[in-house]
């Protein structure tokens, strides 16, 4: 709109500019009409602004609530993982702390199947069943794994750890190291799921590399020396 070369813009610039205007013309501030954005019906200028707080509270109170939950979230994961670290500082058969680890995260974190490898352990551990052996393509796979390898179902070989009869759609690959060097790899922590959408390729890997560094840290205990 412009009238005599004056625009809208001109208009909202005067009245940005202009504080003292409406204390000036206070009578304005009761015959504006605006149109109200839940209908057709017009409004004065007071109750659209009393409108546009209401909403705004509501978008507060929803960004609220959904900090609370994620809060709570946090504080439910920060008890399994406690609880879970628990259990493998409890036991103190090193030879009874891979099937510990592995059946207590699948208790705590409702997690369908996992299944753990790893290599290079001291002779009076070679005999357990997570000491098979494992190709040097799987060996030099994990070492390339600088986070947690999240995705879908691509026929890896490590699935072949799994019950062959449960179905897997999405599953997370954490790599075990002693230290911080890629050849470090001494093992293999494999989660699988039926839903696709658990472990995909854009979810964050932080927690699950919390669970690779406190799973590397108890079975260490198998290694030599």
């Amino acid at each position: 709109m412009s009238v005599t070369g004056i625009t809208e813009d001109d208009i909202a610039n005067f009245l940005a500019q202009t504080p003292g205007f409406f204390e000036r013309h206070a009578q304005l501030l009761s015959t504006v009409q605006l149109t109200s954005p839940h209908g057709q019906r017009a409004v004065s200028l007071q109750e659209r602004q009393m409108e546009m707080l209401r909403e705004k509270i509501k978008g507060l109170e929803h960004k609220l609530i959904e900090m609370i939950r994620h809060g709570q979230d946090n504080v439910a994961i920060a008890d399994r993982l406690h609880r879970w670290t628990r259990a493998l500082l409890c036991t103190a058969n090193t030879a009874e702390l891979p099937e510990v680890l592995v059946r207590e995260l699948k208790h705590e974190f409702m997690i369908p199947q996992a299944a753990l490898r790893v290599w290079g352990v001291a002779d009076a551990y070679q005999s357990l069943p997570v000491a098979q052996a494992v190709s040097a393509d799987l060996r030099t796979f994990a070492a390339s794994l600088s986070v947690p390898y999240c995705g879908v179902n691509s026929g890896f070989e490590a699935l072949q750890w799994l019950a062959p009869d449960a179905p897997v759609a999405s599953l997370a690959m954490i790599p075990l190291r002693k230290g911080a060097a890629p050849d470090s790899a001494f093992g293999l922590l494999l989660l699988g799921s039926p839903d696709p959408t658990r472990y995909g390729a854009d979810m964050g890997t932080d927690f699950l590399e919390r669970i690779g560094e406190v799973a590397a840290a108890g079975l260490s205990r198998l290694l030599p020396g």
